[in-house]
């Protein structure tokens, strides 16, 4: 009998983690794939986080060209968001506090004093409902919902959020984030993370890669990168990408590598943001969005850590171009605004396009 009870507690030992990895806060986390011919991506309700994009190369090999961890549980204890989707304010508040409408808000810091990506527990750090999924045909697509409560992380009001990722022909993936302040002025400025290596996750760094960005100006920062409420051209800088070239090109020239928002020249409903190609596999990602801005960042770190199949991820193994409003917007009054009022209709949507270059 003792023998029994011993070998249920350890089968026990072994589920409780697969439990917890498996469900948070009640809510159950799935993985769900996408597929429309060699074209697929893979998207979890943790933090509406894509997983992996898989295209085709030039020679019709289907690669997987985002950086990401093997299991849940990594993207639950992970700190570089790998895919994830970001809010309820992308980016960094100076400070974490802001003044809204006369009332002065104090959010939860977890950069230092400045809060990052929405807080310890951001939108990345949650589990999303999912209101619709449609793994192939026509237009595989999943739209996943998630209720922000009044005074999460510090933010006034309740917001309703959600996000559709969808595929299209030819080798397009549409993300649409809408939201709705529901009682209270907020700021709102969703956003994602993936980390795009065209040339494959796991092909080395993204250095070679060719790059075009359609921002002729950035947002000056601080030592904390923090903006300091300037615009400045990027002609004549190391941040001057309207002309095709290398990521690398430059780079010996900054402290780290790139990481600092631009203000898009377009107007339009749909802006060119930027283009990236890659020489070896002939992949040539196009990408517009419908926000101002677009936070370019090489993957700073400084250590490599372990992704996809035991890969060891070195320091600018890959790039991500986040488009947003700008960061701490909500304490620039000459940056665009995220402030959304309630009956305001919040949406940001961007449209990334594959293509091959031989």
């Amino acid at each position: 009998m003792s023998s029994m009870i011993n070998n249920l507690f350890i089968c026990l030992l072994f589920i409780f983690p697969l439990l917890v990895a498996a469900s948070v806060t009640g809510n159950k986390i799935g993985i769900y794939e996408l597929k429309k011919g060699d074209f697929s991506i893979k998207i979890t309700n943790y933090g509406a986080t894509i997983i992996s994009v898989l295209v085709p190369d030039k020679n019709g090999k289907v690669g997987d060209v985002v950086l990401g961890y093997d299991t849940i549980e990594e993207y639950m204890n992970g700190t570089s968001y790998f895919g994830a989707s970001l809010g309820r304010v992308a980016n960094r508040i100076g400070g974490a506090q802001f003044t809204l409408n006369g009332t002065h808000y104090k959010l939860v810091p977890n950069e230092g004093k400045n809060m990052l990506h929405g807080g310890l527990k951001g939108f990345s750090k949650v589990v999303w409902k999912v209101k619709k999924f449609v793994q192939d045909g026509p237009r595989p697509c999943i739209t996943l919902t998630y209720f922000s409560a009044d005074g999460e992380e510090g933010f006034p009001g309740a917001v309703l959020a959600s996000v559709t990722f969808a595929l299209k022909d030819p080798y397009k993936l549409s993300v649409v984030f809408k939201a709705k302040a529901l009682n209270k002025a907020t700021p709102i400025n969703l956003s994602h993370h993936p980390y795009w290596n065209i040339g494959g996750h796991d092909s080395g760094d993204i250095l070679s890669n060719v790059l075009q960005i359609f921002g002729s100006h950035i947002t000056l920062v601080d030592k904390e990168l923090i903006p300091t409420g300037k615009i400045a051209p990027v002609k004549n800088t190391p941040y001057d990408f309207l002309k095709p070239r290398k990521v690398g090109s430059r780079i010996n020239k900054l402290q780290n590598g790139y990481d600092i928002n631009y203000a898009l020249d377009s107007t339009a409903k749909m802006k060119p943001v930027g283009i990236v190609y890659d020489k070896k596999s002939g992949r040539v990602m196009d990408v517009k969005a419908s926000a101002p801005g677009v936070q370019f960042y090489t993957s700073n770190w400084d250590r490599s850590m372990k992704g996809k199949g035991g890969f060891m991820y070195q320091p600018h193994a890959a790039l991500s171009l986040e488009t947003l409003v700008f960061p701490d917007a909500v304490n620039h009054p000459n940056f665009p605004s995220s402030i959304v009022n309630p009956g305001e209709r919040y949406v940001h949507s961007v449209l990334y396009t594959f293509s091959i270059k031989k």
